[in-house]
């Protein structure tokens, strides 16, 4: 298959958070194929029951190759038109696993070697996947993140802090609400005094930033609330202690502070003859600790359309991602950095 095939035969494979075993038995199927007639070595390797990363090597992976199976809910299929191709996870990763995957198709061709594919589950969620991945170490140098830049290597992104906030209260007929205790209330209380806190800047990555992104709580409109929660995301610019230490002395006790994700900002270098960009989302990087090398962050297609209804990947920019992919493998084994 070329990439464009490639990545809506993966498009049309629900694949959402926790789900991600079709897709993987896909390409490892896909890969050990790859692997069998060119001399490599194709692996599932297990993260959890009825999960586990896909990677294929050929010979010791001086560089890696590496992006996510899983996808946002909600899933729906694949479609095409002249310029793109649509569907859930056609940008973020299907298409990227694609071009990484005609990028070492032709690098087999040309017969290079050490190198390697680590496709992982979980980026979307718990990062399950990077983290089992950085307990392997398989002696890569550099690994070649993907997630949609538009085909610009990252010299940065933003880390991510999220936290869940859980309000108790007292229940109540709210004809008397005296006689109860509203966690929505003291919630929402919470909320107003946590907007307010500021965040800070970097010459770099630019503006933290914070999304309220679920709000939940009562049992019925004539009913006092006796609980109620709220998950919070901050994108990060620098140390995470800062703003979560803003964070607590905002609640002040109040209610309950649950920290669910810390992914700490990072820094890269760049490549000769790749443009640039500063990527205000976060990545699988951090979490692979630096075991699979030197990270660089490229990948085709654009992070605002990606875990929307209208999520697509341009089929210039996946084809010219092959290209991409390609050179900077044979710079990377060249020493080239």
């Amino acid at each position: 298959m070329d990439a464009v095939q490639l990545t809506r035969a993966l498009v049309d494979i629900e694949s959402t958070t926790g789900a991600e075993a079709a897709a993987g038995e896909y390409l490892y199927g896909y890969l050990a194929a790859l692997a069998g007639r060119t001399g490599g070595v194709a692996e599932r390797m297990n993260v959890a029951p009825q999960r586990f990363n896909v990677l294929a090597t050929w010979g010791t992976p001086v560089v890696t190759m590496s992006t996510h199976i899983d996808t946002v809910p909600p899933f729906f299929a694949s479609r095409e038109d002249e310029e793109f191709v649509w569907g859930r996870g056609s940008c973020d990763a299907k298409g990227i696993i694609a071009a990484m995957v005609a990028a070492a198709e032709r690098l087999l061709e040309s017969g290079v070697r050490n190198f390697g594919l680590l496709f992982v589950v979980g980026e979307e969620k718990d990062s399950l996947g990077s983290l089992a991945a950085a307990k392997v170490n398989r002696g890569s140098e550099f690994l070649i993140n993907g997630e949609p830049t538009e085909n610009l290597l990252a010299l940065g992104s933003k880390g991510a802090l999220r936290f869940e906030l859980i309000a108790h209260g007292k229940l109540a007929h709210s004809a008397y609400p005296e006689l109860g205790e509203s966690a929505i209330e003291k919630l929402l209380e919470v909320l107003e005094d946590v907007r307010k806190i500021p965040l800070p800047s970097d010459e770099l990555l630019g503006k933290s930033t914070l999304n309220i992104g679920t709000i939940a709580g009562g049992r019925a409109p004539n009913v006092i609330a006796d609980h109620a929660q709220a998950e919070l995301m901050f994108r990060l610019v620098g140390d995470s202690s800062v703003v979560r230490d803003a964070l607590v002395r905002a609640v002040n006790g109040r209610l309950e502070v649950r920290e669910a994700l810390c992914t700490e900002p990072l820094r890269m270098e760049a490549l000769d003859g790749l443009q640039t960009m500063v990527a205000a989302f976060t990545t699988d990087i951090p979490n692979f600790a630096g075991v699979w090398g030197r990270p660089l962050l490229i990948g085709p297609g654009s992070i605002h359309v990606a875990h929307t209804k209208e999520e697509r990947i341009s089929k210039k920019e996946l084809l010219q991602a092959v290209g991409i992919y390609e050179g900077m493998v044979k710079k990377l084994l060249a020493g080239a950095v």
